[in-house]
């Protein structure tokens, strides 16, 4: 996709479109979310001139060919950044965002906030980094007249007053929101706001072309694996939280090999923090297990959400923790446990029928995972027709959520003399 695509056409106003997020950082199912948006753009708005504000700038460029500026002024100098240096210019980089966001928001018709978890904080994160940065987009959104658009977004309780307060506030001065499920919608509620005119669609992954679906080899099994340090609540416990995941994730492994299954090791974030739990995983299972063949555990390589839905294609069933990595295996039918760290897990196995095959995180316990995959395999063929029929209701949905987001920030333009009708004789 290059920036070509979205140059203006002849004799229609060309839309000025900003995609703002934390994309290009190495978030698989972020960048999904990106992917689809510019598909709808590609489609419904071909004229539009597309640019981008966000975390990863050098691999939007580079990947989808459009112009991209950082998030945080601070970061232009990350490489630099130090002890004391690193937090004056975190400081001053708080003011000098004021300007940067208002003035990039500014030269923009539209701006999209593309799926997903953007007003929830289950994983951790501080008030002064994203949930402030999504804060000044919509303030500068409200004062410039720019429309400001969170495209099925996922939303969650928040403990946090401050970061409570930024999303809040945020949402608030968007032109137009909607949610990847309804749970988000009545978190959103719950958090005060007046969610009456805001819709629920299927998260943006859903809506990206997938390879042809098939059974897959019953034999293999991906195991989608993360950094998983706890909520953002949970910060004491951080170490002990991810020793306690790991070491559960390496016995599971262990049982799977032990059955003669082979096992696929996946990422959903490709900054390395995800490839340390394979790294130790593949460590551990040849150290136990040196007779074993290499070709029972392996890595799969993934840069991409196509890469992930290619890695996925050809295995039987996915037990993953990753909420787009969960997402992906359900979108290709596949029988799937869930190991959830946040309410939107729940709410996803819910919507695609598979309500019981979720485990959470934080009480995870190996012996009921592995009865738990027992009975999955056990209901394979009725599980992958179960998700096969939501998948297709899923797909309907995408033409109304479309339709609905081209009529609320690109309304067609008002003929000439319709214009001129209205006006006053001089």
């Amino acid at each position: 996709m290059t920036a070509g695509r979205y140059r203006a056409g002849r004799g229609r106003p060309t839309p000025r479109v900003g995609i703002f997020g934390k994309v290009g950082a190495g978030n698989i199912g972020n960048d999904a979310s990106m992917e689809a948006v510019l598909g709808f753009l590609s489609a419904h708005q071909p004229d539009a001139v597309v640019d981008a504000m966000c975390t990863g700038t050098d691999r939007v460029k580079a990947r989808y060919g459009i112009e991209a500026v950082p998030m945080f002024w601070h970061h232009k100098f990350k490489h630099q950044e130090s002890g004391a240096i690193a937090t004056t210019l975190k400081v001053l980089g708080k003011g000098v965002d004021v300007a940067r966001t208002a003035t990039w928001v500014r030269r923009h018709d539209v701006v999209i906030v593309p799926g997903a978890g953007v007003l929830e904080a289950s994983l951790p994160m501080l008030p002064r980094g994203f949930p402030y940065a999504l804060f000044l987009l919509s303030a500068s959104g409200r004062v410039f007249g720019t429309k400001v658009a969170m495209v099925n977004v996922g939303a969650g309780a928040i403990n946090q007053p401050l970061t409570r307060w930024f999303f809040n506030s945020a949402a608030r001065f968007a032109s137009y929101r909607s949610y990847r499920d309804a749970g988000a919608r009545e978190a959103m509620r719950q958090r005060g706001l007046d969610v009456s005119r805001d819709h629920v669609y299927p998260d943006l992954a859903f809506s990206l072309p997938a390879p042809p679906g098939e059974a897959g080899d019953e034999q293999t099994v991906a195991v989608g694996v993360m950094a998983y340090y706890g909520t953002n609540d949970d910060r004491k416990q951080a170490d002990e939280i991810y020793s306690r995941y790991v070491a559960g994730m390496k016995r599971f492994v262990e049982s799977l090999v032990d059955s003669g299954r082979r096992v696929l090791l996946i990422v959903g974030d490709t900054n390395g923090s995800d490839d340390n739990v394979v790294q130790e995983i593949l460590s551990d299972v040849r150290a136990s297990r040196p007779d074993l063949d290499p070709s029972a555990v392996t890595a799969a390589a993934l840069s991409s959400y196509a890469d992930v839905m290619r890695a996925l294609q050809p295995v039987g069933s996915v037990v993953a923790i990753r909420y787009h990595n969960v997402l992906c295996a359900l979108k290709l039918s596949k029988p799937t446990i869930s190991i959830g760290y946040s309410p939107k897990h729940d709410v996803l196995m819910a919507d695609m029928g598979l309500p019981e095959f979720i485990q959470d995180v934080n009480t995870l316990d190996i012996d009921e995972l592995i009865e738990l995959f027992a009975e999955l395999e056990k209901r394979a063929a009725e599980l992958r027709q179960t998700l096969t029929e939501h998948n297709a209701a899923r797909a309907r949905l995408f033409d109304d959520q479309f339709a609905e987001l081209s009529a609320a920030l690109f309304p067609p333009a008002e003929p000439a003399d319709a214009k001129t009708a209205r006006e006053p004789a001089v």
